[in-house]
């Protein structure tokens, strides 16, 4: 693959960059710097949240920066992993930013091995010389860019992530993201540096928005992170997480699900959407 393929291969140049930027509050410099990635990550991820709803209602979840921006950007929505690093890669190749990115396994501690199905970004900028990880698509964070070496460790405002390297079973080393909670140190997802591409996207994204066994289709999950706490609505439980890892739940009912929605989270559906996800939520 030559330079000039790589370097227009998240279609950033279809981006409405300022619009993204105002989504995401983001005022600073438009260069391919380590600060300039720091405040766009922080920006990003304390801004759009994380959601499944389309995959819950059986609707198309679209990968082309068209569709990410219309529905992220223009229409204010969430998404998952892929929309999420599909949107912020192309604002990252847009500005001039040197990256690769990756899928990697959900694991949160258990031994089953997982479809591979979560997107992060490995990122360089022209004024540093370490690999970042950019993980803007899982929900609860990192904050900014943690650096991908072995035994690194990063707290972000109390949020705490560790890096691991291991030997994997295929010969090829695999990486560990790990968070810090009330139980200690849990592994969050396993990845290798293997390089995918957007077509790798579409598959991963296929299997998660519409197989049977993808637990996105099963019922509503959103996320809403900020630097002191988590949001999350899992069906029509709602619970607050904070850095340290401790957690508040409580149930709502069905009938204010909307509201919450709107006030906690920032997504106001259609009322045809939310009649459509009314008739798939379970709350047996």
């Amino acid at each position: 693959m030559t330079t000039t393929e790589r370097a227009h291969l998240w279609n950033g140049a279809d981006l409405d960059l300022d619009a993204y930027l105002d989504r995401i509050g983001y005022d600073g410099e438009h260069e391919a710097t380590l600060e300039v990635l720091r405040g766009l990550q922080r920006a990003h991820v304390t801004s759009i949240p994380f959601e499944n709803l389309d995959a819950v209602m059986g609707l198309p979840v679209l990968l082309d920066v068209e569709s990410l921006q219309d529905k992220l950007v223009r229409s204010r929505r969430g998404g998952y992993c892929f929309e999420h690093v599909g949107l912020f890669a192309a604002a990252l190749e847009r500005l001039g930013f040197e990256f690769t990115a990756l899928i990697g396994r959900v694991t949160l501690g258990r031994e089953k091995i997982l479809p591979a199905t979560h997107a992060l970004l490995a990122v360089k900028a022209v004024d540093d010389e370490r690999l970042w990880l950019c993980d803007v698509g899982f929900g609860q964070g990192p904050l900014e860019p943690v650096e991908l070496a072995d035994g690194v460790e990063a707290d972000l405002d109390g949020w705490r992530f560790r890096v691991e390297r291991r030997p994997g079973r295929f010969g090829i080393d695999d990486w560990w993201l790990h968070q810090y909670g009330t139980d200690g140190w849990i592994d969050r997802h396993t990845f290798t540096l293997g390089p995918r591409f957007p077509i790798d996207f579409v598959v991963g994204n296929h299997y998660v928005a519409t197989h049977p066994r993808s637990p996105f289709v099963q019922r509503p999950v959103l996320q809403r992170f900020s630097a002191t706490h988590c949001d999350v609505l899992d069906a029509t439980e709602w619970s607050t997480v904070r850095p340290d890892g401790t957690r508040t739940a409580r149930k709502i009912e069905p009938a204010d699900l909307a509201q919450v929605m709107e006030e906690q989270f920032g997504i106001l559906l259609s009322p045809e959407e939310h009649a459509l996800l009314m008739e798939h939520l379970d709350v047996s």
